[in-house]
C-alpha cells in the first residue's frame, strides 16, 4: 500500500473552470485505475487557482494478477481438414499472447468454440502510473484551452511544474518538456518558489506552511467562518450568494476577509448598479440592512494573511470607487433622455447576422406577443400594457449603463421606465421577460410579463433554428435550451392553455419578411422535439417514474399546462385495483385494435349480445370521456376505462373477432379501436411497466 500525489501546477487557471477540471480528474482516475486493475481506499481531487491534485490513499503497489478466458473463432474455423490450427486461429493466439498449442475447444450453446486462458502478470503501480498520470492530465477539458509558447499541447494555462509521488518515489514522465519531479511552489508572494516534498503524506502541511490551504473545502468552511466574524463587528448583515462564494473559493490560495467602505452619496442611484459592478467585477459581498436596504461597506476576500490590510483595504476601496464613479455617470447620463428615445437606436445593433437587428426582434416580439393575446382572450388593458412593455423590452441595451454592465439588462430598462413615467407594471414586465434566467431563477409574476418573456425566448429560439444555430454537445451560444425550459416551466407554473406547435409555427411565420423559408414542417418537428427532452426533464425532476413519462410523452404535449396533470393522474391510478382493470381491458383490445383499417362503427353489422353491450358501454364511456377531457379531469378518464374490462371479457369469450364476414370482423375491430382510443388523449398505457 502506499499514497499517491500528484500535482500540476499551472499560470493561474479561472475560477470557474476548477469544479467541472476536478470532477473530471476524479472520475477519470477512477475509471482508469479500475481498467489497470488498481485498487486503493481513497481517491480525492483538489485545486486551486495554481494547481490541480489528485490524491490517492493506500493505492496497491502492484496490479492484480489477470486471468481469463477468451473466446475464439469456432472450432471449424480453427482447424483446417488435415487438424493443423489455421491462420484465425494463430492469430488468435498470437492476439491473446499464448502458446497456439494451448488453445482449447470447448462447448458453447452456438456450438464448439477455441479459447484461450490468457495470464498476465500485474505490473508494480509505478510503472503503471508513469503512463497514465500524463494521460488523465491531458485527458482534461476546459472550455477555452490554450497554447503557450512553441508548445503543442493546449490547456486552461500554461503547465510550469509537475509533482508526481508514490510515497517517497518520483513517478517519472514528462509533458511538454516538463518532467515529474518532488519540487512544487507555495504561495505566489508568500510562500517559497522551491518546495521539495520527501514523501506524499507531507504535502498538505508543506503547502499549509507556504500559504496554500490545497483543500477547497477547507477553503470554503475558512471564508465562511472569517464572514460570520465580521459580521459580528458591523451593524448589516453581509449577504450571502452561494455562487460568488464558491466562485472566490478557486481564486485564492489562502483567504482572508475583510471589511471595506464606500461614500453614502453612492447610495443615491439604484442599488443594483453598486452590486452588480462589486459582485461581477470586484467579486465583493455587499453588506444589507435588516430590510434589505444597501449599505456602504463591502467583505472582499484577500489571497494572502492579515498582514497590511489597511493597505489592501485602501486598495480595494480606490477601486470599487472608480467603478461606482462610473455607474453614477452612466446613470446621470442615462435618464437624461426617456427609456423610449433608446428604441430606435436598436436599428443599428445586431442581434444576428441572418436574423437582423434587435430592433426586429422587438418587432417580432410584439407580433408574438399579439399572437399569445388573442390565444389567451386577454383583456384590452393587460394587452395594451404588454404591448407597450414589448416594445420597451430591450431598449436598455442601448444605455450606458448596460452597455458597461450588461448583467443589468432587464433591471435598469424597469429602473429607466419608471423614471420615464412609464406604468409601474410596465417597468415590471421590462425586467420580467428575462425571467427566468436559469435553471433556479422565479418567474415573471405579471401577465404582461409572462407573455413577452414566452414571445421573446420562442423567437430566439425559431431564428436560431431557422438559420441552422442548434444546440450541439456543450455548445449553446444562444442559451435555446435554457429558454426552451424558461418556456416550459412558465406555461406549466401559470397553466396557460398555449398549444406548443401552433405557437412554434406563428413564431415561425413571424420571420417571413425576413428568412426565405422552404422547410416549416421539418422546422416545426425539429424544434418541438427539441423542448422533448426538456419536458421529460421536468417529470423527472417532479419523480414521476420513467414508464409513466414514457408513456404521457409519447401522445405529445402540445398542451404542457396538462402533461404534469396527465402524470399525476396516471400515477395515483398506477398500482390500484381500478388500473390492472384499465390495463387488462386497454390490453386486450389494443392487441387487435392494431390490425384495424377503419374506426367507423356500424350498428348494422353488431351481430352478439355482448358486442353490442361492449358498443353501448363505449357511447356511454365516449361521452363521459368527452367531458372529462374538457374539464381537465384526466384521472376520471382512465377510471371509465377501467370499467370496460368485465364487458372485454365477455365480448372476448363469446365473440370471434376475425369473423369469415369481411364487414362483420372490420366492424369488431373499429369498436376495439374506438375503446383504445378513449386513453389516447391520456397516454400510451402500451409503455407502462407492470410492478
Amino acid at each position: 500500500m502506499a499514497n499517491l500525489l500528484f500535482e500540476i501546477g499551472t499560470e493561474e487557471i479561472p475560477a470557474k473552470f476548477m469544479p467541472p477540471a476536478l470532477k473530471q480528474l476524479k472520475e477519470l482516475a477512477e475509471k482508469k485505475l479500475k481498467e489497470q486493475r488498481l485498487k486503493y481506499k481513497e481517491l480525492n481531487t483538489y485545486g486551486t487557482p495554481r494547481r490541480i491534485v489528485l490524491e490517492i490513499k493506500d493505492l496497491d503497489s502492484r496490479q492484480e494478477d489477470l486471468e481469463d478466458e477468451v473466446k475464439g473463432p469456432s472450432a471449424k474455423a480453427a482447424y483446417d481438414a488435415e487438424g493443423n490450427l489455421s491462420k484465425a486461429a494463430l492469430g488468435f493466439a498470437k492476439g491473446q499472447g499464448v502458446d497456439p498449442k494451448d488453445l482449447q475447444i470447448k462447448d458453447t450453446p452456438n456450438g464448439q468454440y477455441v479459447f484461450a486462458n490468457r495470464k498476465e502478470i500485474g505490473k508494480d503501480a509505478n510503472e503503471v502510473l508513469k503512463e497514465m498520470l500524463p494521460g488523465l492530465a491531458l485527458s482534461l477539458y476546459f472550455p477555452k484551452p490554450m497554447r503557450w509558447g512553441d508548445k503543442e499541447t493546449r490547456y486552461a494555462r500554461p503547465i510550469r511544474w509537475l509533482v508526481a509521488l508514490l510515497d517517497t518515489e518520483i513517478i517519472p514522465f514528462e509533458i511538454e518538456g516538463i518532467h515529474s519531479d518532488r519540487i512544487t511552489r507555495g504561495h505566489r508572494f508568500l510562500g517559497s518558489d522551491h518546495i521539495m516534498i520527501k514523501e506524499a503524506s507531507a504535502y498538505f502541511s508543506l503547502m499549509k506552511d507556504n500559504y496554500v490551504i490545497v483543500d477547497q473545502a477547507e477553503r470554503k468552511k475558512l471564508i465562511v467562518e472569517q464572514i460570520i466574524e465580521l459580521n459580528k463587528t458591523i451593524e448589516g448583515k453581509v449577504e450571502s450568494d452561494e455562487n460568488l462564494l464558491n466562485e472566490i473559493v478557486y481564486l485564492v490560495e489562502y483567504p482572508t476577509a475583510l471589511v471595506g467602505g464606500f461614500s453614502k452619496d453612492y447610495l443615491e442611484i439604484p442599488k443594483e448598479c453598486i452590486i452588480t459592478p462589486m459582485k461581477e467585477h470586484q467579486r465583493y459581498f455587499p453588506v444589507l440592512k435588516e430590510d434589505g436596504e444597501l449599505l456602504p461597506m463591502f467583505v472582499t476576500v484577500r489571497n494572502g494573511d492579515s498582514e497590511h490590510l489597511d493597505i489592501v483595504r485602501q486598495g480595494n476601496e480606490k477601486v470599487l470607487k472608480a467603478r461606482l464613479d462610473d455607474a453614477k455617470f452612466f446613470f446621470d447620463e442615462d435618464r437624461k433622455k426617456k427609456l423610449e428615445d433608446y428604441v430606435e437606436k436598436l436599428k443599428t445593433v445586431v442581434f444576428q447576422a441572418k436574423l437582423g437587428t434587435i430592433y426586429e426582434k422587438v418587432e417580432r416580439i410584439e407580433k408574438g406577443a399579439k399572437n399569445l393575446i388573442a390565444s389567451l382572450n386577454i383583456d384590452e388593458e393587460t394587452s395594451k400594457r404588454a404591448l407597450r412593455a414589448a416594445y420597451l423590452a430591450k431598449a436598455d441595451l442601448e444605455t450606458n449603463m448596460v452597455y458597461e454592465f450588461s448583467e443589468l439588462q432587464g433591471i435598469m430598462g424597469s429602473k429607466y421606465a419608471l423614471y420615464s413615467g412609464e406604468n409601474e407594471i410596465v417597468a415590471k414586465a421590462i425586467f420580467e421577460h428575462y425571467l427566468p434566467r436559469n435553471a433556479d431563477d422565479f418567474l415573471p409574476e405579471t401577465i404582461e410579463g409572462t407573455l413577452i418573456s414566452i414571445a421573446d425566448k420562442i423567437d430566439t429560439i425559431t431564428g436560431c433554428f431557422l438559420v441552422g444555430i442548434e444546440p450541439t454537445g456543450s455548445q449553446d451560444p444562444y442559451a435555446l435550451r435554457r429558454q426552451a425550459l424558461g418556456i416550459c416551466k412558465i406555461l406549466l407554473a401559470k397553466k396557460l392553455d398555449i398549444n406548443l406547435t401552433t405557437l412554434i409555427a406563428r413564431s415561425i411565420e413571424n420571420y417571413a419578411q425576413k428568412l426565405e423559408i422552404n422547410n416549416t414542417e421539418e422546422i416545426i418537428k425539429k424544434i418541438y422535439d427539441f423542448f422533448e427532452l426538456r419536458v421529460r426533464n421536468i417529470l423527472t425532476d417532479a419523480n414521476y417514474r420513467y414508464d409513466v413519462i414514457e408513456a404521457i410523452i409519447s401522445v405529445g404535449y402540445d398542451h404542457l399546462n396538462h402533461i404534469v396533470m396527465k402524470a399525476e393522474a396516471l400515477n395515483e391510478i398506477k398500482g390500484t385495483e381500478e388500473f390492472t382493470k384499465l390495463l387488462t381491458a386497454f390490453t386486450r383490445a389494443n392487441n387487435l385494435a392494431k390490425k384495424a383499417e377503419s374506426i367507423v362503427i356500424n350498428e348494422e353489422y353488431l351481430v352478439e349480445d355482448s358486442e353490442k353491450e361492449l358498443y353501448q358501454v363505449l357511447t356511454k364511456g365516449q361521452e363521459v370521456v368527452q367531458k372529462a377531457l374538457e374539464n381537465h379531469k384526466f384521472k376520471e378518464v382512465l377510471q371509465v376505462i377501467s370499467k370496460f374490462e368485465e364487458p372485454i371479457n365477455k365480448f372476448f369469450a363469446d365473440v370471434m373477432v376475425m369473423d369469415k364476414d369481411e364487414k362483420i370482423k372490420n366492424n369488431r375491430l373499429a369498436l376495439l379501436k374506438q375503446i383504445t382510443l378513449l386513453v389516447e388523449p391520456i397516454a400510451d398505457l402500451t409503455k407502462i411497466v407492470q410492478d
